[in-house]
C-alpha cells in the first residue's frame, strides 16, 4: 500500500466507483444513486484512496448526540487484511465520540472483527428488512 488519502468530501466521490467497491468487497449491489442519497444523509463518512483508487469507505448515520450507527464499511479485497477496515471503524467511532451509543450490525460471520473494536452483541436489537425472507436466508434474522 502506498500512502492513503482520507476524505469525507462528497463532491469528489465517483458514485459508480463506490458502487463497484461494494460489489467487489463483496457487500452486495448498491446502485450509485442510492449511495449518493444515503451518504448525503450521513453525518459522518470517510473515503479512502490508494494512489487515486477508491479502496475503502464507511459512514455513520448520527443524530448529534444520542445514537450513531456505523454502516456500509467496505474495503476492496486487495486491501482487506491490511488494517484498513479497522482504521475506518476507528475513525467513525472517534467521530462519534460522546454519543450515548454507537451501534452497527455486521455481515454474519464478521462479528469477531467488530468485537476486536469493542462492540458487543445486543440482546434486544430487532429489525425490519425490505426483504425479510432474504434477510433470514443470509443470516441477518432468526426466529426466536
Amino acid at each position: 500500500m502506498t500512502s492513503l488519502d482520507w476524505s469525507d468530501a462528497l463532491d469528489t466521490v465517483d458514485w459508480h466507483e463506490l458502487s463497484e467497491l461494494y460489489r467487489l468487497a463483496p457487500l452486495g449491489i448498491k446502485p450509485p444513486e442510492h449511495l449518493r442519497k444515503v451518504y448525503g444523509h450521513s453525518l459522518y463518512r470517510c473515503f479512502v484512496r490508494d494512489g487515486g483508487k477508491l479502496v475503502g469507505a464507511g459512514r455513520a448515520l448520527a443524530d448529534g448526540g444520542d445514537c450513531s450507527y456505523l454502516c456500509d464499511i467496505a474495503v476492496l479485497p486487495s486491501h482487506q487484511g491490511t488494517g484498513l477496515g479497522k482504521q475506518i471503524v476507528e475513525r467513525l467511532v472517534a467521530l462519534s465520540k460522546g454519543y450515548r451509543k454507537i451501534i452497527l450490525y455486521a455481515v454474519p460471520g464478521k462479528e469477531p472483527f467488530y468485537r476486536k473494536a469493542g462492540f458487543r452483541r445486543m440482546t434486544t436489537a430487532m429489525a425490519l428488512f425490505e426483504d425479510q425472507a432474504q434477510a433470514f436466508e443470509r443470516g441477518y434474522l432468526r426466529e426466536d
